[in-house]
């Protein structure tokens, strides 16, 4: 089950027994994984991004790949730039044309790529 133990019993609350709650977490985690394909074909052709990043390295630059796996509930992976890459914590698609990624450490922040920098 991929719910913490407040959100199982806010489900039972709501009135789903134990079989829906967990079809809803195999969903989530279906709807995850969708979400992972999504962004690995989003960036499968590599070549130039640009983001709303504000880091010294810039916000637009070549990605070579990006590599994501999914846990339950959780999206997780690597993003790699040409000179540098980020952990990626999350994400999701938020249209055809821009893919936004929680980046950790050395980024900390939501960032948005696109491949048309009139898309940000």
């Amino acid at each position: 089950m991929h719910f913490d133990p407040r959100t199982q019993q806010a489900l039972r609350e709501a009135g789903l027994d134990a079989e829906a709650i967990r079809a809803a977490s195999d969903r989530a985690a279906e709807l995850v994984r969708e979400d992972a394909d999504a962004i690995e074909a989003f960036f499968e052709d590599g070549g130039t991004f640009h983001s709303d990043m504000e880091t010294a390295h810039g916000p637009d630059g070549p990605v070579e790949h990006v590599d994501l796996y999914t846990h339950g509930g959780d999206l997780r992976g690597y993003l790699s730039f040409d000179s540098w890459g980020a952990y990626v914590e999350d994400g999701r698609v938020l249209s055809e044309e821009v893919v936004e990624l929680t980046l950790g450490p050395t980024v900390h922040d939501r960032v948005r790529f696109v491949r048309d920098p009139a898309d940000l």
